[in-house]
């Protein structure tokens, strides 16, 4: 099964769980952030990465300078550990994870949740990789992948149990769209995937493409 047809899978049956009036809000709000354009915006193919340096799971900081010191770097970054579809596309990126480290990259996931709901994440599903905490996602903002949520989804999602205000170190309402990139070596972003709908996820069969491309 492809990954988009497993997380369509999960969002077919989101009806069973989630309230038609929350389900409602969700849509609209999906629907005014398409509108909005800011996929169009994000960062491109043939652009320069920004720099950045940010703390790990476990104590420790990354930067994408150390990263492309030593191979492309595939970058993606994931709205948090209480979305569902990200948990499902994180899980299919470590089980390509192998193959992406066979290629001569590092593959590292950013989120603005703090480091503790980092840890657990990467300990829950045995994730290999670095998982990056980008608190009020400043890195975000400078891929062009940063928005804030409407009023009335904030508080659907706090209605539904998620602690954005926690997870999120004090900024609960801005995310970042879902987003992969692949970095060569230069810093120079050579693949993208960018989209509004949080349902949509790059397939790890296309990075992999995107990283046989650079060696190409």
């Amino acid at each position: 099964m492809s990954l988009d047809a497993e997380l369509r899978a999960v969002f077919d049956l989101r009806h069973a769980h989630i309230p038609a009036a929350d389900l409602t809000v969700m849509e609209r709000a999906a629907e005014e952030l398409a509108r909005s354009g800011l996929a169009g915006h994000a960062l491109a193919v043939g652009a320069s990465a920004p720099w950045f340096e940010l703390p790990t799971a476990t104590g420790g900081s990354v930067a994408l300078d150390d990263l492309l010191a030593e191979g492309p770097v595939v970058l993606t970054f994931y709205r948090g550990a209480w979305c569902p579809f990200c948990n499902i596309a994180l899980r299919a990126l470590q089980q390509r994870h192998e193959e992406i480290a066979a290629r001569g990259a590092r593959l590292v996931a950013v989120s603005p949740q703090i480091p503790d709901e980092s840890l657990s994440l990467t300990e829950k599903h045995g994730l290999a990789f670095d998982v990056l905490s980008d608190l009020g996602s400043d890195v975000a903002r400078q891929f062009g992948l940063a928005f804030d949520l409407t009023e009335e989804l904030a508080e659907v999602y706090e209605s539904l149990g998620f602690d954005l205000q926690r997870v999120n170190g004090g900024h609960p309402r801005t995310l970042p769209l879902p987003a992969t990139y692949v970095i060569d070596r230069a810093g120079v972003v050579r693949w993208s995937f960018v989209d509004t709908d949080y349902v949509r996820r790059a397939e790890p069969d296309d990075v992999l493409a995107a990283l046989d491309g650079l060696e190409a």
